[in-house]
């Protein structure tokens, strides 16, 4: 799943076609919990993840 890094944030982007600097992320629950809870994902983004941002990569993979 690629993750983009947004003016507002970051976003799940399943088409993997939306502009912007992105990473993927593996569909196991522990990868991303990983990239909620450590840096890696948001320096591979170049920025740094707010709590909203935290919250939405783990309710993403909460609801899947």
């Amino acid at each position: 799943m690629r993750i983009v890094r947004a003016e507002d944030g970051i976003v799940i982007d399943p088409t993997g076609k939306r502009p912007g600097r992105g990473a993927y992320l593996c569909d196991n629950a522990t990868c991303w919990s990983k990239a909620a809870s450590g840096d890696s994902l948001a320096k591979a983004l170049k920025t740094a993840f707010t709590a909203a941002d935290r919250d939405t990569l783990r309710h993403h993979k909460a609801a899947s």
